[in-house]
């Protein structure tokens, strides 16, 4: 069967996979990746699992980095696009791996990439209602929607689903990003600074699938209010941080700033990109 994404001319491209304590779907996803990609274009971040995850990798043919302990989602999305680009791939496709993302959806990806339109191609779970094949649990819709109108509003971005983690990035349009949120709330300085970068962003449809809707984010985020408050602060100080090179309405209307998540004057004086 003839891999997609093969040609010696095209992209070269990686896909990324974080994983965390995902023994009951990683060999399976694995299986189906492979039938998309090469080997060596297969990159895991196992992100310091304590199940069996780490030794159903070792029976897998794909480059593996292991974090000694669990760092965050953020951190494993930043290791896979300077991995990408110490190693000279083109693009970086990421997906989950508890089988909420589809791999057959892969070469749709590819073929956006292929057409040369985008710099970020983001999978919208909320695109298409025919491709709804699960109800998300209403919290994380609810923050999905406040998020993505509010990523929207400030940022004149036309975006359905700021959060979904399958996603496709330009490997040289993002290397003048400085991402450093570490956690879940990776995606809300990924979009100001792409804003800030004046890359081009495009979404596609991809099936939205909740196998497990009682998934935990893990300490206080499994709270939604605190979830909500975490991701609004991420968000705010970033807007602040690159205020100098975003829409003008990116700071209208009121914007935390004593809550930041991180220091404020930080925010203010460090430049992204």
């Amino acid at each position: 069967m003839k891999k997609e994404g093969k040609s010696m001319h095209g992209p070269r491209i990686l896909i990324g996979i974080p994983v965390y304590n995902e023994e009951k779907y990683v060999s399976r996803v694995l299986d189906e990746v492979r039938r998309h990609a090469r080997d060596r274009d297969i990159l895991v971040i196992d992100d310091g699992s304590s199940d069996q995850t780490p030794m159903l990798l070792a029976q897998q043919p794909v480059e593996v980095i292991r974090h000694a302990e669990n760092r965050g989602y953020g951190r494993s999305m930043q290791d896979m696009l300077r991995w990408a680009k110490f190693d000279g791939f083109d693009w970086l496709i990421t997906m989950d791996c508890d089988e909420q993302h589809e791999p057959a959806a892969i070469p749709q990806f590819i073929r956006e990439i292929e057409a040369g339109q985008a710099d970020v191609i983001s999978g919208s779970r909320y695109l298409d209602d025919a491709l709804r094949i699960d109800a998300p649990p209403s919290d994380r819709r609810s923050i999905n929607h406040t998020i993505t109108t509010d990523l929207n509003r400030r940022l004149g971005l036309k975006l359905t689903d700021a959060f979904c983690g399958f996603k496709a990035y330009r490997i040289s349009a993002c290397d003048k990003m400085d991402l450093d949120v570490d956690g879940y709330d990776f995606p809300m300085q990924f979009w100001v600074q792409a804003v800030a970068l004046s890359l081009r962003i495009s979404e596609i449809p991809v099936r939205l699938i909740y196998n497990d809707p009682t998934r935990s984010f893990g300490g206080p985020l499994d709270n939604p209010e605190s979830r909500l408050a975490h991701y609004l602060r991420t968000l705010h100080c970033e807007l602040i941080r690159c205020s100098e090179r975003l829409p003008e309405t990116a700071l209208a209307g009121e914007i935390e700033t004593l809550t930041c998540s991180r220091d404020v004057c930080s925010c203010l004086s460090h430049s992204a990109g």
